[in-house]
């Protein structure tokens, strides 16, 4: 068996269909709307 993970953004219609498991990661809260600069280990 062979596994292959792919990440990123506005994946091909192709490769969702293909795909056994998708997961669309939806933001919901971001310390950013409140202010908060990017911080080193958290944003990079």
């Amino acid at each position: 068996m062979q596994h292959v993970i792919v990440t990123g953004r506005a994946a091909p219609t192709e490769l969702v269909e293909a795909a056994d498991t998708v997961t669309d990661m939806t933001l919901v809260k971001h310390a950013f709307q409140a202010g908060v600069q990017a911080m080193p280990g958290v944003e990079w």
